[in-house]
């Protein structure tokens, strides 16, 4: 059975320039890692919740340190052999260098035993649509292009 997954796509016009917000992976893995493993905020239902659109709020709030606020809109759903997401956007503004991500545990070094705390977003930033496929995980280009396609 597949994880559902619920996220939020922020976007912003700047000078005439459509840009959404990506998250970076904290951690070890991640650190010197760019291309193709940003994220949107986003995270897994728990227990089955019924309203994904709460989760979506609900993560991006965890992960940002910002609680959203506007007119939801559906972009789709885009999976992973494992995974479903469900992604909604809104428009809306911060700035990414203040943004307070919450923690969690991961095993590092791999296949130690050994568990270190690290922060799930370490960075954010705005990008425009052609920067922002070039940086997301390759599965989440499709909910780009679906945006840019409502846009």
């Amino acid at each position: 059975m597949k994880k559902i997954s619920a996220g939020l796509l922020m976007y912003r016009i700047k000078n005439g320039v459509t840009e959404v917000l990506l998250v970076h992976p904290g951690g070890p893995f991640y650190k010197n890692k760019d291309d193709g493993v940003w994220d949107i905020p986003k995270g897994e239902s728990e227990d089955h919740e019924k309203d994904l659109l709460e989760v979506a709020k609900r993560e991006f709030e965890e992960e940002i340190g910002w609680k959203p606020v506007g007119d939801f809109k559906s972009i789709g759903t885009c999976e992973r052999p494992n995974k479903i997401v469900h992604a909604w956007t809104f428009q809306g503004d911060c700035d990414p260098a203040t943004i307070k991500s919450n923690t969690c545990m991961v095993e590092w070094p791999p296949k130690s035993g050994k568990q270190i705390e690290i922060l799930e977003v370490d960075r954010a930033g705005f990008f425009d649509m052609s920067t922002a496929k070039q940086k997301v995980w390759p599965y989440l280009v499709p909910l780009i292009e679906m945006f840019e396609r409502m846009m």
